[in-house]
């Protein structure tokens, strides 16, 4: 059964492509989350992103019709923004021990990392279905499995090579777990004692059999 369809103005309209472009959208991003820290969601309105940014509203509607369509555009950018710092941190480095691969892997995931993220907040999971159909978190999954995946591909010394499956469900525990932290708004403490549990879990599952 077809749920109800989206409202058309919960979608962005086009990605920015030229530099120009992308610092313009970059701006109205960082505008959004300020105005919804200070403000929260009730405040937010494409006007009052507008005049934050210093940019005309036509502007913004060119991007964004509306202010679902300027979260979902912004959740999208924070799920690039996570696969880009994964690829640079933990698959990119030539010479990288794969436990250190791993690890870097599990704390950007969990989002207690030292490199600035992007903003994470429980009440964009509550307005999540309001912006992302079906299609679109089946393919934000597939994305961070695959993101999974390349840390592994990158691992030339790993003890022991897991199967997709295993790979696959480590990341949806992993990427579960800070979703549950973010929607029940564990303390900070308490994100990072779940990201040090779950790089033990995943270390475990890497290494060679009969390795605690």
């Amino acid at each position: 059964m077809k749920g109800t369809p989206l409202d058309p103005r919960a979608k962005p309209l086009k990605r920015p492509r030229q530099a120009r472009a992308k610092a313009t959208v970059q701006a109205v991003f960082d505008a959004f989350v300020r105005i919804w820290q200070r403000d929260g969601w009730a405040g937010v309105t494409t006007r009052a992103v507008a005049l934050e940014t210093g940019i005309a509203v036509g502007t913004l509607y060119d991007y964004f019709p509306g202010k679902k369509a300027l979260l979902s555009g912004y959740v999208r950018h924070s799920i690039e923004a996570l696969l880009a710092a994964v690829d640079e941190l933990a698959v990119a480095p030539p010479d990288l021990p794969w436990d250190e691969r791993i690890r870097r892997l599990v704390q950007l995931a969990c989002g207690v990392h030292p490199r600035p993220m992007p903003w994470f907040h429980r009440d964009m999971m509550v307005l999540e279905a309001e912006i992302a159909e079906p299609k679109h978190q089946r393919r934000a999954h597939e994305e961070l499995a695959a993101m999974w995946q390349r840390v592994v591909d990158a691992c030339p010394d790993l003890p022991a090579r897991p199967p997709r499956e295993t790979v696959e469900s480590l990341h949806l525990a992993v990427w579960g777990g800070r979703r549950y932290a973010a929607l029940v708004q564990l303390e900070r403490a308490q994100v990072e004692r779940l990201a040090a549990e779950m790089e033990r879990v995943c270390l475990a599952a890497f290494a060679a059999p009969g390795q605690d």
